[in-house]
Formats: C-alpha cells, sequence, structure tokens
C-alpha cells in the first residue's frame, strides 16, 4: 500500500468509527548512520528521519475517553484519561504514554479519537514506535492548542516510552521523528540537544536497509541492560573523578585505569560508547567534505564494535554485513538500531542494489532459513500535519 492509500485509509476508517472529520498528522520513521547506543550515554547520533512514515487520524471528544483503533492490527483501545495505565495491548501504550506525559506535566487535554497505521515495518530497528509517539504528540498539541515547543514534544515522546513502554531509550529516535529534514543528517549532540543538519550528497550511491526479519526477544531487556553497564562504568570512575557524570565525561586512560582492572565486560561496553562517538565526529567531517568511502569504513568499524564489544548484535545481521563487506559496491554497512535483529544499514552505489539484494537473499535463505526483506531508504522531513 502507498503512502496516498494508507492516509486515505486512517480517514475513511475515522470517520467510520466516529463520524467526526480528524486532522492529519505524518510522523517519520529514522536511520542512523553512525552512533549507536552513544544517545543515552550522552554522546553524538548522526539519524536522519525516512520516506517511511506512521500516518494517524485524531479528533477531540467530549468525555475523557480516549479511543484509539490500529489498522495494521484492525484492534481498538479504550481508556479513561482519569485512569490511564499501561495496557496489555502494547500497541496503545505509545499513545497512552503520550496522554499521561502530558497530563503530568500540567498540560490540559480532553479525550480524543484517534486511528492510526503506516509503512515502517515493526521490529526492523527504523522506530516505528518513535514515530507514534511522535504524532501523537504532535497531534494533541494541535487539536487542543498546548502550544508546546517541539523540543518538550521529543522529550515528553521519550518519557512516554520509558514509562508506558518499559524501554529505557535515548532521545535519538523521536528527535529524527521530529526534527528531520529532507536530503539532510542530524548531528545531534544528547547532552546539550545542540544539533546541526549535515547536508548527505549520495551521488549515485543509496541507502539500503537489509531486514533480518528476526527480532529477539532479548532486545528490551539487554538494552536496559546496556544502559545499566555504562551506568555502573561512571561509577567506578566517579569516585575519582567526581566532576564525571556519564561516558561523554570519560577517557580511554580513565577507562584503563578504574574499569578494566575491576571488571572487563563493563570495560569492553564503556570503550565501544568513547570509540563510537569519535568515529561519528570523524564521520561527520567526511561528509563536509564530501568523502564518503571514508564515512563506509567507519561504519564497518562501528558494527564490529556493536558485535564484539557492545554485544548487541547477532548471527542474522553479522552474516549480512559479512557477506557485503567484499562488494565493491557496497561503501559501508553496519548493524542499525537496538540490536538482536531488525536491520543492517548499507550504503551500495545504484546500479548494484537489484543484483546485490538478489544474491544477498538466495544466500541468506540458504544459510539462515529466513526470508531477506530489502527497503532503499530516502531522507525525508521529520512530523507535520498532512494538509
Amino acid at each position: 500500500m502507498n503512502n496516498t492509500n494508507i492516509i486515505e485509509a486512517v480517514d475513511n476508517k475515522f470517520n467510520q468509527l466516529f463520524n467526526q472529520k480528524p486532522l492529519l498528522v505524518r510522523s517519520p520513521g529514522r536511520v542512523n548512520i553512525i552512533g549507536e547506543h552513544t544517545d543515552y550515554n550522552e554522546g553524538f547520533v548522526l539519524p536522519a528521519a525516512i520516506d517511511k512514515a506512521i500516518y494517524i487520524a485524531i479528533g477531540k471528544r467530549d468525555d475523557d475517553t480516549i479511543s484509539l483503533y490500529t489498522n495494521e492490527f484492525a484492534e481498538e483501545h479504550q481508556s479513561s484519561l482519569n485512569n490511564l495505565e499501561p495496557s496489555e495491548q502494547h500497541w496503545a501504550n505509545y499513545v497512552l504514554g503520550v496522554a499521561d506525559q502530558l497530563q503530568s506535566r500540567g498540560y490540559k487535554i480532553g479525550g480524543f479519537n484517534l486511528v492510526f497505521d503506516g509503512d515502517i515495518p515493526i521490529g526492523a530497528g527504523m522506530s516505528s514506535s518513535a514515530a507514534v509517539e511522535c504524532a501523537t504528540a504532535f497531534g494533541l498539541n494541535e487539536i487542543f492548542n498546548l502550544n508546546i515547543p517541539t523540543i518538550e514534544l521529543v522529550e515528553i515522546s521519550q518519557k512516554a516510552e520509558h514509562s508506558f513502554a518499559g524501554v529505557l531509550c535515548g532521545i535519538m529516535d523521536q528527535f529524527a521523528s521530529m526534527f528531520g529534514k529532507r536530503d539532510n543528517l542530524i548531528k545531534l549532540d544528547c547532552r546539550s540537544l545542540a544539533y546541526e543538519y549535515v547536508p548527505l550528497k549520495l551521488d549515485g550511491i543509496k541507502i539500503l536497509l537489509l531486514n533480518t526479519n528476526v527480532k529477539h526477544s532479548l532486545a528490551s531487556s539487554e538494552y536496559n541492560t546496556r544502559r545499566l553497564q555504562c551506568t555502573e562504568g561512571v561509577a567506578m570512575i566517579k569516585d575519582f573523578y567526581p566532576d564525571v557524570n556519564s561516558l561523554r565525561d570519560v577517557t580511554m586512560p580513565m577507562l584503563d585505569q578504574y574499569v578494566k582492572p575491576k571488571d572487563d565486560i563493563i570495560y569492553k561496553r564503556c570503550k565501544y560508547v568513547l570509540e563510537e562517538n569519535t568515529r561519528l565526529l570523524q564521520a561527520a567531517e567526511d561528509l563536509k567534505k564530501g568523502q564518503i568511502e571514508s564515512l563506509g569504513k567507519r561504519m564497518f568499524l562501528s558494527h564490529e564494535g556493536l558485535k564484539n564489544e557492545y554485544e548487541v548484535s547477532c548471527a542474522e545481521l553479522d552474516f549480512l554485513v559479512d557477506f557485503v563487506s567484499n562488494e565493491d559496491a557496497v561503501l559501508g554497512a553496519r548493524m542499525m538500531g537496538g540490536g538482536f535483529g531488525g536491520c543492517t544499514i548499507n550504503l551500495v552505489k545504484e546500479e548494484a542494489i537489484n543484483d546485490l539484494v538478489e544474491r544477498a537473499g538466495k544466500v541468506y535463505a540458504e544459510k539462515m532459513n529466513k526470508e531477506l526483506t530489502a527497503y532503499v531508504s530516502q531522507i525525508g522531513d521529520g512530523t507535520s500535519l498532512i494538509d
């Protein structure tokens, strides 16, 4: 289904269920070129919004009921604003968490109706959850005239994921979804939230996502474990350097002296984060100079770190990165997202994509006994109203 059809389907379903004219909002998924698991460590990330999105239809009610419907699962959910708590219907929590955050910050909202659908593949690491949260926050801000600054909508969306979905994500996904800009990456400092747009000039090169079509059950629990391990590493150093508050403040000599002798696993986790931040800052400079080959090499190094030091990869992701590593047409590749499944992100010469996907799909099916899905992504704009 193309996006015009999805928008029409969401609009029609809303009219059918609630017999009112909705406000329509589009919120995109994201890719991250480099800088994985650095955001919750107050580091740097280099994401972009993509041309796949969540679309919502939303409208006010004259009571305190929240009435939700997802076209994707053909399921409905009802809650009351007066008694908001996480639902067994996981998809509903991304909406309910946003309503809860708005109320807890003192914003006055009433009941609302909402229908959503989208073309971001679930579990592929393109942040469909963040897109739902951002679309909801943006839509509620509009219909209730709350005048909330965009950066606060990002924070509300992030906290919704923490409190209702139980994933302690950093701010990157929601930031990219809201602030995305066509043909640009966002170099975001996750400590200060200072950001700059870095033009992405990919002449004859495309961003190819290869979806493993696996989502290991480890993903969210191990994600939270990694966060904790990084926090523990910081605590070991803080005893000696009280000004150290996150891995952003830590240097390799500090890690070598105070963490390595105590805990090798925590040392590896922290070492990866420090190296990834350095790679990202160098990658941003590569882009400014138009050196895509150099950026690509850093992506391969990023994958090595995620696999061997941060240990959030899996056999399927490693297989796909290994497969493309000797291809002349592939400039860079790595796993993308939280890990344990989802997609690899690849920079590939346009004319070679069809052949590469066909060959990779064949070998992946033989070796992993799974189907490979491929998406060519364009870099698009952030969350907005649909006219």
